[in-house]
């Protein structure tokens, strides 16, 4: 996707802009002190996305033009107009002051030509302002697999997927708490409010990067993480919870030098599963894992538990949690669990109770494959699972808690089941004749054939960045990466 290589880069900027320029030479003469959108109004006008009407003022309570939405629309994206328009709709001529916004909109995938015209003239209305804004996002896919989702609004018939993430995102509110009013036209002020908001979801400064490490060898560098965990341990079971190690005490103490000098957290990093979380062993489980962290003196403990599917198994991670909770004071407490499905609910987590309990709910999402179309498609961490999670944790878990574990390594699918390949492997078959090299813009996954057929999937650095926005939009924007040591240099630059 082409145009979220452009976005984050150009906000950026804007962001700089922003710290000099907060405010307009001159006051707008119909933009009172008091006018709900003044911030928002005084915002865009210093960053030149709206500029004032000829007679000072700013145009409050003017409707605009779906024209006039493409150029503002353009500027906040950090989309340059093209020079030279070439008509792309039969109504757009190429010497109308915004031919190169509109022809620039449609080759970034925001507009389409359905019927062959763009009606600039017309006013835009709210559901079309809805379709442009996710479409240039690049969230078009998911907003087609998501149009049964239910809404509040009982007035949408039409264009279902795109306002559910117009307003799921929180970029768009409803008229009121019953109505959206696709129909109805979106005035300038409202446009300035939109476009803010979508602004300041991009430019969320509480971003973090987390990464598992597997020991000393092929660590990178870590300066700007907020905390490593390190899988010196695992849980196993033997009558009750126990720990085996698996790193001896010397590499566990250089990785730990490593992150303090680093500036990071270093966790003990113990992953588990069904079989290690037993109804009426909570306190049995926490008292080993505070044992494990306190013999290592470790700054806080990272569990991940998954396949968790039944009642009694979710009672006892929760207690355990909260008990581990209550045991560690001020160490830090990260809690992973499998995200919620598009294929139901998972009965073994209580997620509301975790992500109270937790500094960090991190999510991990489970690879699977799809064979129908003639050739295996398992993409890692696919956007719209992503997407799906966010949502259905929304008002849940404190989005600035959730957290996304993103594989670091690759996946081939062999005999049915899934071979990780190290960044390094990749980076060698990249290298190899034969091999090439694509994008699902769908998933946001990077993917490798030979002789015509899908090879290795794996996550490349727009991958990251694209997941990082997507998280940043619901309000977070936390990324821990599978493992450290294995990651392609690329997926590392990456990381928030």
């Amino acid at each position: 996707m082409k145009r979220l290589q452009r976005v984050i880069p150009c906000l950026l900027l804007c962001a700089l802009l922003a710290g000099v320029i907060t405010a307009p030479a001159a006051a707008l003469s119909d933009v009172p002190e008091d006018f709900w959108a003044k911030d928002d109004i005084d915002r865009c006008v210093a960053l030149r996305y709206f500029y004032p009407e000829t007679n000072g003022s700013f145009g409050v309570g003017k409707e605009m033009s779906r024209a006039e939405f493409v150029v503002v629309l353009c500027r906040a994206l950090g989309w340059k107009p093209t020079s030279s328009a070439r008509a792309v709709y039969e109504d757009v001529s190429d010497k109308e002051w915004y031919a190169g916004a509109v022809e620039t909109a449609y080759h970034q995938g925001a507009i389409t030509t359905q019927d062959g015209n763009f009606r600039p003239d017309d006013l835009i209305t709210r559901s079309e302002a809805a379709s442009m804004l996710v479409r240039a996002l690049g969230y078009g896919s998911i907003a087609g697999l998501i149009q049964d989702m239910s809404l509040p609004f009982q007035d949408v018939k039409a264009n279902n997927g795109y306002i559910i993430m117009a307003y799921g995102l929180g970029l768009m509110d409803g008229t009121s708490v019953t109505a959206f009013s696709p129909g109805g036209h979106v005035t300038r002020e409202q446009a300035a409010a939109i476009l803010m908001r979508l602004y300041d979801k991009l430019h969320n400064p509480t971003t973090s990067r987390i990464g598992i490490v597997t020991g000393m060898e092929g660590l990178p560098e870590i300066k700007g993480y907020e905390a490593v965990g390190i899988a010196a341990a695992q849980l196993t079971y033997n009558g009750e919870p126990q720990i085996s190690r698996t790193l001896d005490k010397e590499e566990t103490r250089a990785i730990r030098s490593a992150a303090s000098a680093a500036g990071a957290k270093s966790l003990l990093y113990i992953a588990g599963g069904p079989y290690h979380v037993r109804e009426g062993e909570a306190e049995l489980l926490a008292a080993v894992l505070l044992q494990a962290v306190e013999e290592g003196d470790y700054d806080g403990l990272f569990l991940e538990v998954s396949g968790l599917t039944a009642v009694s198994q979710r009672d006892t991670l929760t207690a355990a949690a909260q008990l581990l909770r209550e045991k560690l004071g001020e160490r830090t407490l990260y809690i992973g669990v499998e995200a919620p499905s598009w294929k139901g609910t998972i009965f073994g987590y209580d997620y509301a109770a975790l992500g109270e309990t937790a500094n960090r709910l991190v999510l991990r999402f489970d690879q699977k494959a799809d064979g129908s179309s003639g050739q295996t498609v398992a993409p890692l961490e696919p956007l719209e699972q992503i997407y799906y999670a966010l949502n259905r944790l929304r008002g849940v878990v404190d989005a600035d808690k959730l957290t996304l574990l993103l594989t670091s390594t690759g996946s081939r699918w062999e005999d049915r089941k899934y071979v990780p390949l190290a960044g390094e492997e990749i980076t060698k078959l990249l290298q190899e004749r034969g091999v090439r090299n694509h994008y699902s813009d769908r998933y946001a996954c990077a993917y490798l054939t030979r002789e015509e057929k899908t090879d290795v999937w794996y996550l490349s650095g727009q991958s990251i960045r694209e997941r990082t926005q997507l998280a940043r939009l619901f309000g977070g924007g936390h990324i821990c990466l599978s493992n450290l040591n294995l990651a392609l240099p690329e997926v590392l630059e990456a990381m928030p």
